[in-house]
């Protein structure tokens, strides 16, 4: 049997509509992330895709259902007990989220200045293996205006992997760079998870790139959420809103099972 590092259950999630009623976003929905793999979250604007982190995070309350961290239930925890939580996980945010005034070496110490009791000498020690492990030995001096997109990324990633968490949290990782830069990113997640061994959980519309990551696929449509254990796995659905899914995002694919034999 697997081990679970996030369960939903029965969560249900909505917001207030500007004209009355309801927008749900999450309806009754049940699905497990597994500890140690890569489980991408996909589905169409709108669907929730990054409620589902800021749910994770305890950054907005469900209206209903348990979620549960390595089978701790942490629904509607506060105050130390939410910090706590938090720091089993890292965040990755769309634009890295780096203090602009702060330079590279500032912003990959900061959780560590924060939230530990290292010395200054521990933490340079700490902060400088992690950028020469992430290929940004040189830049430590360097301000965020003064990087490219990709090294942004970098930085951020360091900066999230300094309280070693068990779990990271990638929330369209990618967004603004080329395909190139793109591809690189993604090599790079994929070579620190299998040296860091943390549990994986992106949300990205960079389909079909970011299967080659997958482990899981969730796909989110009107409240509903389709898991599957490959993205393989999703191309051969015969669920009409899984179909179109495909088709829209990677076009048509030969489904070897609707072909009369």
């Amino acid at each position: 049997m697997r081990e679970i590092a996030i369960e939903f259950r029965e969560v249900v999630k909505s917001f207030a509509k500007i004209n009355g009623g309801k927008q749900v976003i999450l309806d009754h929905v049940n699905f497990t992330i597994p500890v140690g793999k890569t489980t991408v979250i996909a589905g169409g604007s709108g669907q929730g895709k990054s409620v589902l982190l800021k749910l994770i995070l305890g950054l907005m309350p469900l209206d209903s259902g348990r979620i549960l961290v390595s089978g701790e239930d942490v629904t509607g925890v506060r105050g130390r007990q939410l910090e706590r939580l938090r720091t089993r996980f890292g965040v990755l945010f769309q634009g890295a989220a780096l203090f602009d005034s702060l330079t590279v070496y500032e912003n990959v110490a900061l959780p560590l200045r924060e939230r530990s009791t290292k010395s200054e000498q521990d933490i340079r020690e700490q902060v400088m293996a992690i950028l020469t492990q992430l290929e940004l030995t040189g830049h430590e001096e360097k301000f965020p205006a003064q990087l490219s997109g990709g090294m942004r990324k970098r930085v951020g990633l360091a900066r999230a992997l300094q309280l070693k968490p068990e779990i990271m949290l990638f929330d369209e990782p990618t967004t603004g760079l080329d395909p190139v830069m793109t591809q690189d990113i993604y090599n790079l997640f994929a070579r620190t998870q299998e040296q860091v061994g943390y549990t994986a959980v992106i949300v990205s519309h960079d389909i079909p790139k970011v299967f080659n990551l997958a482990d899981q696929v969730i796909v989110l449509n009107n409240g509903e959420v389709d898991v599957f254990d490959s993205p393989e796995a999703m191309q051969w659905s015969r669920e009409p809103h899984i179909v179109e899914f495909v088709e829209s995002t990677m076009g048509k694919i030969y489904q070897s099972h609707l072909v009369e034999q």
